[in-house]
Order: structure tokens, then C-alpha cells, then sequence
């Protein structure tokens, strides 16, 4: 499979040659095996690759059947993923044609407005032709795939609540004039930014599923290999590509295997009561961490290519799914990361 983009014709680095930045690869790869985590926040330093390991996770993926022509990227066969039209097409028994499409990736610019997210409804033909005329906007187009918001923390806070829900429901629905036109809006919803421009407000924060920090790498030799990699990819793109051709089909593979084994993976029962003390001790408000913390874990035991669930699965995951959501206490000299741990190896002592 080529990771070329006919349409730009723009080269994309390849994810298996990314050096370091663990935490925020495998946050990405597990909302890939498990959409349902519920998204991806990725907060550090600029310059430490965010947007590159983003576009690299999409191109890796295996191509999405869809039906054609439908603005929805509606799914030919499960009817959770179509929109009402083709679901109607398919009550009146029309023959729809399938193609196969490279997953959706959508970037949000920060200037959006409502409208270019949602979608518009054309009152005027609704009004003198009878017919809801809907012009899809980005929600649209990013179903079934990626949708990617830099700088997310200087977005508008209302943009972010419409993000949040679609992302969440599944669905997008506008309302105008007493016209609502709804469709199907399932996406990863990844978001990045630098603290050092404002944090997200914590409720906002909280609906994340999982949220990686990455740094700037300070080991010497890592960063030379890192300078190599980018060196040789932007020296002759077609070469580096090839080089890694290999890698990223055990890993497209991986995945694949990975999102089949999913649904027949378990998890304790007493690993679960586990996992909801240390949420219950954290002091996490509602049941999201607890929620997140499950399916994360059973997500990694599946890109493991195993069926069940271990106590070094949860330690592994525990951090990206709950450090976000710990109350903030400036007073406090331990970071978020590492209290979940420390508050981890106390819950499950009797384990370890």
C-alpha cells in the first residue's frame, strides 16, 4: 500500500520510523484498535513531532469500505455507520455501489466557525422546494476516521463542547428554522497544544479518553537519530518509505489483528474493583476514568494478541487514561503522572 497521497502527491513519514515519543504512539494506536476510548490529548513542547506522529498513525491504516458518493463515508454493512439515506436506499431495496477509501483525516483551523464544523441547512430551497438541501461540513467528512485539533486549547470553549458530544453520541444533528438534519459523526478525536498557552478547562479536559505529555527529547544520541531519520525522509521521501515498508506492514497487521481479537478480550472482575479504587482514591470525579482505565487496557491486552488481562496491561495504560483527570493542587510537588502510578503499585500491592 502506497503512503503517498494521490491528491497532494505529499510524501508522509512513516510511523515505524519515529523515534521516541512512546506515550503519545501508543495512545494513538490503542483509540485506533478502540475508537470507543474516546479520543486522544497531547499536550508538550513545539518541534516534538505532534502533528507528524498524527498524520503518520492515519497513513499507516488500512483502507475503510464506504459506499460511494455518500458525503457521510457511511459504511456499506453496519448500519451503526450509515447515514439515514442509505439506510432508507437500503430499505427500498437500492443497489448501492461500495469503494474503498484511505481513512479520514480532518484538521480543524482554529478560525472555524459553527457552521464549517456542523454543516449548514439551506433554508431557502427547504422553504420553496420542499427538500432539505444540507451542505456537510468537517464533522462529516471526519467520520470514520481522525479528527485533529492543534492548539486545541485556544480554541473556542463552545467549539470544543460540539466536538466533545459528536464524539461522544456518534451523531452530529443541525437544527435550524425548525429543520434538524442528523448524521453519523464516529471519529478520533485528538487534540494537542502547549501548556505553556493555557490549559484546557478541567471538564473539558476530563472528556478525553486519554491524555499523553511529551517532551523534548534530551538524551544526545536520541535526538542525532531523530535528526537522521528526518534527514534522510526529507533527502529522498520514495527511499525512506521503502525502507520501512516492512515495519509498517507488521504494524498495519498488528492492528488489524489487534481490533478482530478486541471484542473477545476480558478482564477480572477483581482487577476491575482494583481499578475503580485507585479512581475512587485519586478522588476522580464520575465514572470516566473507570470506564476509560477498562476499555485501555483491554485495548492493549488485544495489541498484545492476548485475551486477557493482566495487572502490567493496566499499569501500562493507567497513566495516559486517568493523570488528567486528578484535581489540580499547586501545593503539591508530585506530578499527576506519577501520583496515578505511586496511588497504582499501593492499590494493587497485594498483586505485584
Amino acid at each position: 500500500m502506497s503512503t503517498v497521497n494521490p491528491k497532494t502527491v505529499r510524501p508522509i513519514f512513516p510511523f515505524t520510523a519515529i523515534v521516541g515519543q512512546e506515550e503519545m504512539k501508543l495512545a494513538l494506536i490503542l483509540n485506533v484498535i478502540d475508537p470507543k476510548i474516546g479520543g486522544v490529548m497531547i499536550m508538550g513542547d513545539r518541534g516534538t513531532g505532534k502533528s507528524t506522529t498524527i498524520r503518520a498513525i492515519v497513513d499507516l491504516l488500512p483502507e475503510v469500505p464506504v459506499v460511494a458518493n455518500d458525503p457521510f463515508n457511511s459504511h456499506p454493512f453496519d448500519i451503526d455507520l450509515m447515514s439515514d439515506q442509505v439506510k432508507e436506499a437500503i430499505e427500498n431495496k437500492q443497489e448501492l455501489t461500495t469503494s474503498h477509501i484511505k481513512v479520514p483525516m480532518v484538521d480543524l483551523p482554529l478560525g472555524a466557525t459553527e457552521d464549517r464544523l456542523c454543516g449548514t441547512i439551506d433554508i431557502e430551497k427547504a422553504l420553496t422546494d420542499g427538500v432539505k438541501s444540507f451542505e456537510p461540513g468537517l464533522l462529516a467528512k471526519a467520520n470514520r476516521g481522525l479528527l485533529y485539533v492543534d492548539e486545541v486549547n485556544l480554541l473556542d470553549d463552545h467549539l470544543v463542547d460540539i466536538l466533545l458530544d459528536s464524539a461522544a453520541s456518534g451523531w452530529n444533528t443541525v437544527e435550524r428554522e425548525g429543520i434538524s438534519i442528523r448524521h453519523p459523526a464516529r471519529f478520533v478525536l485528538v487534540g494537542s497544544g502547549n501548556p505553556e498557552e493555557g490549559e484546557l478547562r478541567p471538564q473539558l479536559l476530563d472528556r478525553f479518553g486519554m491524555h499523553a505529555e511529551i517532551r523534548t527529547v534530551k538524551d544526545p544520541e536520541l535526538r542525532v537519530k531523530i535528526v537522521e531519520e528526518r534527514s534522510k525522509f526529507d533527502q529522498d521521501p520514495k527511499l525512506c518509505i521503502k525502507e520501512n515498508q516492512a515495519n509498517q506492514e507488521l504494524l498495519r497487521q498488528q492492528i488489524i489483528t489487534a481490533q478482530e481479537k478486541l471484542p473477545h478480550v476480558t478482564i477480572d472482575y477483581d482487577l476491575r474493583v482494583k481499578i475503580s479504587e485507585v479512581c475512587s482514591e485519586l478522588d476522580v470525579d464520575g465514572l470516566r476514568g473507570d470506564i476509560v482505565t477498562n476499555r485501555a487496557a483491554k485495548a492493549f491486552t488485544a495489541y498484545q494478541k492476548r485475551d486477557q488481562v493482566t495487572i502490567e496491561d493496566i499499569k501500562t495504560i493507567i497513566t495516559l487514561s486517568l493523570r488528567h483527570r486528578l484535581r489540580k493542587d499547586p501545593l503539591e510537588s508530585i506530578d499527576s503522572g506519577q501520583k496515578v502510578l505511586k496511588t497504582f503499585e499501593k492499590i494493587f500491592a497485594d498483586y505485584i
